[in-house]
């Protein structure tokens, strides 16, 4: 299984959500969910996803 990690572009420290493991896009809101069923929504767009290292960055 593949997890991610999504950080805010603009503060690289800042982690949006842990263990993400789905992403969906509708115009600009981007929800993510977790291994567990937890959601968070935000306003933004994504500008990169690793999928090997595991990592997601949203410009919001």
């Amino acid at each position: 299984m593949c997890l991610s990690t999504a950080y805010k572009t603009s503060e690289p420290d800042s982690i949006i959500m842990e263990y993400v493991s789905k992403i969906e896009v509708e115009g600009n809101l981007i929800t993510l969910t977790d291994v567990i069923g937890d959601t968070k929504t935000v306003e933004g767009t994504i500008k990169m996803v690793d999928l090997t290292g595991g990592v997601v960055k949203i410009n919001c």
